[in-house]
């Protein structure tokens, strides 16, 4: 999973409980070393010399008591005291674009931090040029068994994916099967209220945003709610995230920013395809008509509208009770949000694409002394996040005082987990609450599903984290087991020619769907835009796209 970063919250905490946590963590907890720490020395033993670990940050949706900081908190503290390391922050991001475009001056400047994450045009060039250390031999001396083991249930696909010239240069993530479909998430509560039938194509998603904006579904005796929350990259070009329209166009077979098979098997790609002005005029008519929020690319954040209740309907993934609905539901405990696998297509199908193994990739630069010493913080917070710490029940203590995930505050946002996981878990953890399996034969991190889901089952809306886990795969597991078309996509390495259009490319792309979109443009604009990408280049693109998937075969 890859949740959404959002501005960086600092509070002064009041609770006397939640002082008592944080003064436990100023050492790193009891400083008991996990189990399994002995038998992996390499992989988990702590530096006897302090190592500081110079990154970028990028700022996530954390809260912190007075005295704290970003880079010196309860899990930076732990972190120091399980591996020796000092994390530094040498700049700083408030969001994901200005973070690729700090990365990408930093790449050009020679400049690099010790360490960062890239996406896959970054990774590459700097492989390529000499700026990466190499950790082939690092990677088998020093990466715990559980972080081998995720890996390889990629079949090896990761580890390929960050090899260059037979060398491995980065760490990669590995995504989850369930992140690449965009669902509906819709306010369960208030179709009740307004006697509505869950949404299944797009005529009922636009039918049931209508009427909550006229019908006080919130009943505050105001005609305010929004329409659909937009990001403003409109759609995401891998896996997907929150408020994409993703979903919309895939009903009419369309994808954006994706290369995608053609009728005849070759890669074509999808933001030209007729298809793809099909939805930009329903879109279209949805903004005129206030069905999607007419303020989208004026809005900072999206987000807001779903926190704030503003917004009764969204497009989003399976995690979505992650983020953002905590903060729906903490401020109105009425909220009930649902997920439906829609809208489905003219023959009723629910149509996505597949998502790459990785995007993103850990990296070092080429001098640095300790290039294990990302692996060793690897290793930390991934048995953090796969719950095989035992002082992870302590850490988890704090981010239940104050609502925020425990990997918001993660110094790298590269989580790792099997392919498969969100429906392997779903299942066991439906079988287990049915009593037709033992809890306690489940695995750790099922059973701490089990748990938080028996918790929200008896004292509902109590512990917020115990809400998300039990609401992410009860119901984003349940709708990730849905019957769904699933369009190849092809993920290539950028080209001679995207390197040098694909930006101009991009924005020319972008500037068209929006103006189309918000109704500057009319709608045969699209064509236009076609002939104009492929004469500045997308033709050549093509080919080399074509070129490259022949080779990789």
């Amino acid at each position: 999973m890859r949740a959404a970063k959002c501005a960086w919250v600092r509070f002064a905490a009041s609770a006397a409980a939640l002082l008592m946590l944080c003064s436990c963590f100023g050492g790193g907890g009891d400083g008991s070393a996990p189990a399994g720490s002995a038998a992996e020395p390499a992989a988990y033993a702590p530096y006897d010399a302090p190592v500081t670990l110079r990154i970028p940050h990028l700022y996530a949706d954390i809260q912190l008591p007075e005295g704290d900081t970003s880079e010196n908190n309860f899990l930076t503290r732990y972190l120091t005291k399980q591996t020796g390391i000092s994390i530094r922050y040498v700049w700083e991001a408030q969001d994901e674009l200005q973070y690729v475009s700090k990365t990408d001056y930093a790449i050009r400047s020679g400049d690099l931090p010790d360490a960062l994450v890239v996406n896959r045009e970054q990774f590459l060039e700097l492989a390529r040029s000499g700026q990466l250390a190499d950790l082939t031999d690092i990677y088998p001396k020093y990466a715990s068994s559980l972080v081998q083991s995720l890996y390889d249930a990629t079949d090896g696909k990761a580890i390929r994916d960050a090899t260059v010239d037979g060398r491995l240069y980065g760490l990669p993530n590995v995504a989850i099967e369930a992140d690449a479909p965009t669902y509906v998430w819709v306010r369960q509560d208030w179709l009740d209220r307004l006697k509505l039938a869950p949404p299944r194509t797009l005529d009922d998603i636009a039918r049931i945003v209508q009427t909550f904006r006229k019908a006080d579904p919130d009943g505050d005796g105001r005609a305010n709610t929004a329409g659909i929350p937009v990001d403003r990259s409109l759609v995401f070009d891998q896996t997907t995230g929150n408020n994409g329209l993703n979903g919309v166009f895939a009903a009419f077979h369309a994808f954006p920013k994706r290369w995608i098979a053609g009728a005849d098997g070759k890669p074509v790609y999808g933001s030209i395809q007729p298809e793809a002005k099909r939805a930009l005029a329903l879109l279209a008519d949805w903004y005129r008509a206030g069905i999607l929020d007419r303020d989208f690319m004026l809005r900072q954040d999206p987000q807001d509208l779903v926190a704030t209740n503003q917004a009764g309907l969204f497009f989003g993934p399976w995690w979505a009770p992650y983020y953002p609905l905590p903060k729906s539901v903490a401020a109105d405990t009425k909220a009930e949000w649902q997920v439906y696998a829609v809208p489905i297509d003219d023959s009723g199908q629910f149509v996505t694409s597949t998502a790459p193994t990785t995007d993103r990739y850990l990296v070092v630069r080429q001098g640095f002394a300790h290039p294990e010493a990302v692996l060793k913080l690897l290793n930390v917070f991934t048995r953090l996040e796969r719950n095989q710490d035992p002082n992870g029940k302590q850490l988890l203590a704090y981010t239940e005082q104050t609502g925020v995930q425990l990997r918001n505050y993660y110094p790298f946002d590269l989580l790792l987990d099997h392919p498969d996981a969100v429906v392997q878990r779903h299942d066991r953890l439906v079988q287990a609450l049915a009593g037709d399996i033992d809890p306690d034969q489940l695995d750790a991190e099922t059973k701490r599903l089990y748990d938080d889901a028996v918790t929200e089952r008896d004292n509902p809306l109590k512990n917020i984290n115990a809400w998300s886990d039990s609401q992410a795969y009860l119901l984003g597991g349940a709708v990730s087991k849905t019957k769904m078309i699933r369009v190849e996509s092809f993920f290539p390495d950028p080209t001679p020619t995207m390197l040098q259009e694909g930006e101009a490319l991009r924005k020319l792309e972008e500037k068209t769907y929006a103006k189309i979109i918000s109704g500057e443009w009319p709608i045969d604009a699209f064509d236009a835009f076609v002939e104009r990408w492929k004469r500045s280049g997308g033709d050549r693109i093509a080919a080399e796209v074509a070129e490259s998937v022949r080779g990789s075969a």
